[in-house]
């Protein structure tokens, strides 16, 4: 049988005094949201032991010379080595290490201008500049591959011969505005890359010359020695096939002219201030006609050093077809 209980009044009043009193417990914890608390490691843990690196080199190379190492490598050696370990990345985030390269490769627009740029194109990231700004790859070779077909001398009257001729234009750059040009037919990049430089023959035909750089065009002009001068003028625009690259030059003119010898004062004068103010088509020599040349106008690829010996454009021409256009 069922009965009612009636509580005292004080039960009643009680119980909504501990409700009320739960309800406005403080809890400090609640205050600690949002603030990041470094732990503290129990005494004796593993994480209260120093930390030893587990690579041989970084226990027996002092950071001091591991920076020294990196301000040696160039600038793409830095990119791979950046992706050696978590440490070698942090430390080649160094600015640093990147000013000194991009103060090398623009040297010709000068200190002031470059710190000028980076600060106001490039948010003062030397690295972001070194990345985005079109600059001339020094560290290799550019490598030009043209071909045209000749109709050879029939034989009696049965067969037609047509010859494909392949033969290659090389660029290689220095900082100071300087530049080495060849033009050959037969022989390959890896036997090339060992005569373009300054100390070269001139039974090995490479042409010196001069060039400036303005955003991603070139203008470059080499002049040709021999009874008449004539003057090679250069129109280039520089890209690449990823951001960085600058792997590609495609060739927008290419004019041959001829030159007055009075305004040759040196041979090592600079070829740029020379032809500045002329026209596209003028020549100053009527001996020697102003041509510009429609064909053979095929971009030019870059080819870094250590890659000439292993390069497709060492192949023979019929196979290197199935690599390289043009």
């Amino acid at each position: 049988m069922a009965s009612d209980v009636s509580l005292p009044p004080e039960a009643s009043t009680y119980s909504r005094f501990i409700t009320m009193q739960f309800m406005g417990t403080e809890r400090p914890w609640l205050n600690l949201y949002g603030i990041r608390v470094r732990p503290i490691a129990a005494f004796g843990s593993v994480s209260s032991k120093p930390f030893v690196d587990p690579a041989l080199i970084h226990r027996c190379l002092p950071d001091e010379l591991l920076f020294e190492v990196f301000t040696r490598m160039t600038p793409y050696t830095l990119g791979r080595a950046a992706c050696v370990c978590r440490k070698w990345r942090y430390t080649i985030r160094n600015p640093s290490l990147w000013r000194s390269a991009c103060l090398k490769t623009w040297q010709l627009s000068g200190p002031t201008a470059n710190y000028q740029i980076v600060q106001s194109v490039y948010d003062g990231s030397w690295k972001k500049m070194w990345v985005h700004r079109p600059r001339i790859r020094m560290d290799g070779l550019y490598v030009s591959r043209n071909t045209y077909i000749r109709v050879g001398v029939a034989e009696w009257k049965v067969t037609n011969p047509v010859h494909v001729v392949c033969y290659y234009r090389y660029l290689r750059f220095y900082p100071n505005g300087k530049f080495l040009y060849k033009q050959i037919s037969s022989q390959k990049v890896k036997e090339v890359a060992r005569c373009m430089n300054f100390r070269t023959s001139r039974a090995d035909c490479v042409y010196k010359g001069d060039y400036g750089l303005d955003g991603d065009l070139i203008k470059a002009a080499i002049l040709y020695p021999g009874v008449r001068r004539t003057l090679l003028r250069i129109h280039l625009r520089l890209r690449g096939t990823t951001v960085g690259a600058n792997n590609r030059l495609d060739l927008l003119k290419l004019v041959t002219t001829g030159v007055d010898e009075s305004e040759l004062n040196d041979p090592d004068d600079d070829m740029l201030g020379v032809v500045e103010g002329w026209g596209e088509d003028e020549t100053h020599n009527p001996d020697v006609p102003a041509i510009s040349h429609k064909r053979g106008l095929t971009p030019f690829v870059f080819v870094p050093f250590e890659e000439v010996e292993t390069s497709v454009l060492n192949l023979p021409v019929d196979k290197m077809d199935y690599y390289v256009t043009g």
